[in-house]
């Protein structure tokens, strides 16, 4: 999706950033939405469709982390935390509830709007061909694994009885590679090059958290997993037993 086309809900309740960010990304091309509250929040998720999120987490009246779950409840538009902490627990905590990525104040707009485009990137790419010999057949569309269905013209994944995993863009990105290069083990680096951009930090959890949530909806136990297996000292390795029948 070009940013000509993209529409960024940006929640924060300091009125001077929201005034430098709407300038800025209106002039990179974007439509900019605003909200300084939950309140407001509320409103605009009732109101019209948006593409990305950015989401400050220190709201006068809402429990930031919290309001990442009201939003993916009716998107699965990307989210970028924007915070003024460092706080490295926030982080992981924010990217397990499903944030996509993450931004700390004081930061340069060219960096923020850098990380825009990359995550509208991600969200809106055509899913690469599977290799030939891979999991499905070069250019298939849906790939099958145990009792799951992973259709990548949805960019969703779903049960046996067609109900969706309501997975986010980043998880959807990390079970596809993992899927269509299903009982081959996959090291954490690969794994980031293929989903994120920038560059990769052996110390940078995203991948372990994404990968536990991703365990956790595909009911698959993160103390023995039976589907995604941890590799030690690889990364991981969806183990794909042919379904019988």
């Amino acid at each position: 999706m070009s940013p000509q086309k993209a529409v960024v809900l940006s929640v924060d309740d300091d009125k001077n950033l929201q005034f430098v960010l709407r300038e800025y990304l209106e002039g990179d091309g974007y439509r900019v939405l605003g909200a300084g509250s939950g309140r407001e929040l509320e409103e605009r998720l009732k109101g019209d469709p948006f593409d990305v999120v950015l989401l400050d987490l220190m709201l006068p009246d809402s429990q930031g982390l919290g309001l990442i779950g009201r939003i993916r409840a009716v998107s699965q538009a990307p989210i970028i935390i924007v915070s003024g902490k460092s706080d490295t627990t926030e982080k992981i905590v924010g990217l397990e509830m499903g944030a996509d990525d993450y931004i700390t104040k004081p930061f340069e707009m060219r960096e923020l709007s850098a990380r825009i485009r990359a995550v509208l990137r991600r969200s809106h790419e055509t899913p690469a061909p599977a290799a030939a010999g891979a999991n499905n057949v070069k250019g298939d569309d849906v790939i099958r694994f145990a009792k799951w269905k992973l259709d990548r013209t949805q960019y969703q994944a779903y049960d046996s009885a067609g109900h969706s995993l309501n997975l986010t863009t980043g998880e959807f990105r990390l079970l596809e590679a993992l899927a269509v290069s299903a009982n081959r083990a996959l090291s954490r680096e690969h794994l980031f090059d293929l989903t994120r951009d920038g560059k990769f930090d052996a110390y940078d959890r995203a991948i372990d958290i994404q990968i536990a949530r991703i365990r956790k909806k595909l009911d698959d136990d993160p103390k023995s997993p039976d589907l995604i297996k941890t590799v030690r000292g690889v990364g991981y390795m969806l183990c794909d037993e042919p379904l019988k029948g």
